[in-house]
């Protein structure tokens, strides 16, 4: 028979369930005490939700841009992760210690370097949160988490852009693994997708094909495509510092190998609209100057190995089950935001490619 005291603890984990889309869980066998650097973001709602479900005492680190986002049931320090900046990290400084750190804020060598030295002793696990564009794209097309990053030639680089984040991230993945040792966990995810991706990236396919017609479909079919569920990834990471877990991961579903086409045809046999896909070439895409969401041209297919992740417990849910969720949540979101998405092609634009496409 449960106590009163655990009927209420998997009350509580089955209504934050219901909220977040996270699947329910049973409370930690031991609360732990748990820094998130970031918070309010779109990794860190999913995370902090989730270790509160499991009785973890969660202490959020920001700029405070969000203050009140959790309530009362998050401790909130404000700073900065730019030692330069107002107080910097000064409020994590002293002799507290965590047992997990989850680092989803790190994008600039200097600020990692300077958490993770100040943090080394008084955390049991530092958890990093990297992508896979820390890769060497050069000389491969299939990354294991042994593969070989990319470099960042210029040290005194720190602002983030296309072309330098993958190197800036690279660097900070390094400097986590040398400045922590064994206290270190990696995490390298690909897309990160599912309700409340503020990218609009996966959502972008998620609606277009919903609505039917004629859809202008990525170029090079045959590519692999990988993405994580935010509520498959975030969990998982929880999970890691709950089991005190070394190691690097890439985290890259789906669990079998699905390509751009097989991607669109699992969109489309979710909706009962009629969809008829036009596959252009990269080179149309380049001419026109048509860049569609998450769906790169001429990089070939590259396949980042999920088999370690997969061993440490992640589970990649349906495209069937993260579709039909994105697509519900979109559909709530109010007519400005849903007016004003990030980085879709116009309908003219796509309009303009399909006839290109028809004359040839």
């Amino acid at each position: 028979m449960s106590t009163r005291r655990e009927f209420l603890a998997m009350t509580t984990v089955t209504l934050l369930a219901q909220v977040t889309g996270l699947r329910a869980s049973i409370p930690a066998r031991q609360p732990l005490d748990i820094l998130v650097l970031g918070g309010t973001g779109f990794l860190g709602p999913h995370e902090i939700h989730y270790a509160i479900a499991r009785g973890h005492r969660v202490t959020m680190f920001n700029r405070g841009s969000k203050a009140g986002y959790f309530g009362s049931r998050v401790e909130e320090l404000q700073g900065n992760r730019d030692g330069k900046i107002d107080a910097g990290l000064s409020v994590l400084e002293g002799r507290r210690t965590w047992d997990v750190v989850i680092d989803n804020s790190g994008y600039v060598p200097r600020h990692v370097r300077d958490s993770a030295k100040l943090l080394k002793g008084r955390c049991r696990r530092y958890i990093y949160v990297s992508t896979v564009s820390v890769y060497d794209f050069v000389n491969a097309k299939v990354f294991p988490e042994s593969a070989k990053l990319a470099e960042l030639h210029d040290p005194s680089i720190e602002k983030v852009t296309g072309a330098t984040y993958g190197p800036l991230k690279a660097e900070c993945d390094r400097i986590v693994r040398d400045i922590l040792g064994s206290a270190a966990t990696v995490v390298r995810p690909t897309y990160v997708v599912g309700p409340g991706d503020h990218t609009d990236r996966f959502t972008y396919w998620v609606e277009r094909v919903y609505r039917g017609g004629h859809v202008l479909a990525p170029s090079e079919p045959d590519v692999v495509a990988q993405w994580v569920d935010a509520r498959d990834l975030c969990p998982w990471i929880v999970s890691l510092g709950e089991n005190h877990t070394p190691g690097i991961y890439n985290a890259a579903g789906p669990a079998s190998t699905v390509t751009r086409s097989g991607l669109m045809w699992g969109l489309r046999a979710m909706t009962e609209n009629p969809v008829q896909f036009h596959w252009p070439s990269g080179k149309l895409l380049s001419e026109l100057n048509i860049d569609l969401p998450m769906m790169s041209t001429g990089g070939g297919s590259l396949r980042f190995g999920n088999e370690a992740s997969m061993k440490a417990g992640i589970n990649y849910r349906s495209l069937a089950d993260t579709a039909r969720d994105t697509h519900t949540w979109w559909q709530k979101q109010s007519t400005q935001r849903r007016d004003n998405p990030r980085g879709w092609p116009s309908a003219e634009t796509e309009r303009k490619a399909i006839d290109r496409l028809k004359i040839g």
